[in-house]
């Protein structure tokens, strides 16, 4: 969606329901003084995300290009020839336990309660 863009003077007067408009997704204002743009009104949440946004493009800057060539041997079904979490986890020396067998199990803290035998229980039953 492309911006909206009103002045900083009626920016003023409808601050509320500007703010209010502006946490619908993709919605931000430009802020004109005599026509020229001067700041820009987002929600804090899409604000937050576009910061996240410019820091991981900072920490991976080949992020898109690693998008790319992902994408191509998927086309080409390349990727079937990349090292899996199991292969590379042995190959570090971690023993991976067999699929098929439980390594855990659950056990139930509450434990049936068994009735005591009294020589009543036991007198009844031979009469």
């Amino acid at each position: 969606m492309s911006p909206k863009s009103t002045s900083i003077s009626d920016a003023r007067k409808n601050i509320f329901k500007l703010a209010e408009e502006v946490q619908k997704p993709d919605t931000h204002y430009i802020l004109t003084e005599n026509g020229k743009a001067k700041a820009v009104i987002m929600s804090a949440d899409e604000y937050e995300s576009m910061k996240e946004t410019i820091e991981v493009m900072q920490e991976f800057p080949d992020l898109q290009k690693d998008i790319d060539e992902l994408n191509q041997d998927i086309a080409s079904g390349e990727y079937k020839n990349y090292t899996t979490l199991d292969e590379l986890l042995a190959k570090e020396g971690y023993v991976l336990a067999e699929k098929n067998k439980p390594t855990y199990e659950v056990r139930s803290s509450t434990k049936a309660k068994r009735r005591k035998k009294t020589g009543k229980a036991s007198k009844k039953s031979s009469n």
